[in-house]
């Protein structure tokens, strides 16, 4: 189903000001790596955000994620404060991981894979001709 214009509004608004709020509090930066927030889908009715986590560089994305969540209430509280005139319930947040980095990243590494594989048929294939001649 498609997102409403509504909701993509909404989205943006909790995505810009959830930046903001984690810059405030110290957790766009956690054990040596970067935080920021990815995407946020907000549901039909508008009542639940579910916002992804990008972790980039952090060793233990699990405590990360249980820091953000034993903060969740204080986030909460803020992001009210800042959107309290743009809407007229703040929704429950819900944190993933958004692990679109970790794929890209193996891909990468797969791609390099093939690429080197390829190289090395095509230097033995190449030295096969050239010792056959």
């Amino acid at each position: 189903m498609e997102e409403g214009k509504r909701q993509r509004q909404v989205a943006g608004v909790l995505q810009e000001e959830l930046n903001d709020i984690f810059r405030r509090f110290g957790l766009n930066m956690m054990n040596g790596g970067m935080v920021s927030i990815s995407s946020v889908k907000v549901t039909p009715d508008l009542l639940e955000a579910r916002i992804y986590i990008s972790l980039f560089q952090v060793k233990d994305m699990e405590a990360a994620l249980k820091k953000i969540d034993d903060r969740a209430w204080e986030i909460k509280k803020e992001l009210g404060n800042r959107v309290k005139n743009q809407l007229r319930r703040i929704p429950v947040l819900h944190f993933y991981l958004d692990d679109t980095l970790e794929h890209v990243f193996k891909m990468e590494d797969l791609f390099k894979n093939i690429n080197e594989q390829d190289e090395a048929i095509r230097k033995s294939q190449d030295n096969e001709e050239n010792t056959g001649n």
